[in-house]
């Protein structure tokens, strides 16, 4: 049986599916204290229950994202802004390597903002 968490990703189709699959893996091995839970109909990651980020992917294109909850405070210059007040998204194309320690550097630079 699937469980509820793992419905969003079995949804997708490849190769949206296996980088949503290695996001999701990327952000949880940051830190012990980043939990996934469901928010809004997709994934959400809670570090000690505060809402970090989130995973979706793009209406117009299907691109895959990481969407970081306090944004307005991070100065990666790989992070969105686009119309938001307060969050930020990191683009990835699903066909090509995941640019592993980038994101890696965003996430820890979202973490240094809870910790």
């Amino acid at each position: 049986m699937i469980r509820e968490l793992d419905q969003f990703y079995m949804n997708k189709e490849e190769p949206n599916r296996g980088c949503l699959l290695a996001l999701r893996e990327i952000i949880l091995r940051q830190d012990e204290n980043i939990t996934e839970t469901r928010k809004y109909g997709m994934p959400c990651f809670c570090y000690k229950k505060k809402m970090f980020c989130y995973l979706w992917t793009d209406k117009k294109t299907d691109e895959p994202y990481i969407l970081m909850v306090e944004g307005k405070h991070l100065s990666h210059p790989q992070l969105e802004k686009g119309s938001r007040a307060r969050m930020k998204i990191f683009r990835v194309n699903a066909e090509d390597d995941l640019p592993v320690e980038t994101i890696e550097a965003v996430l820890q630079e979202g973490l240094g903002l809870y910790r």
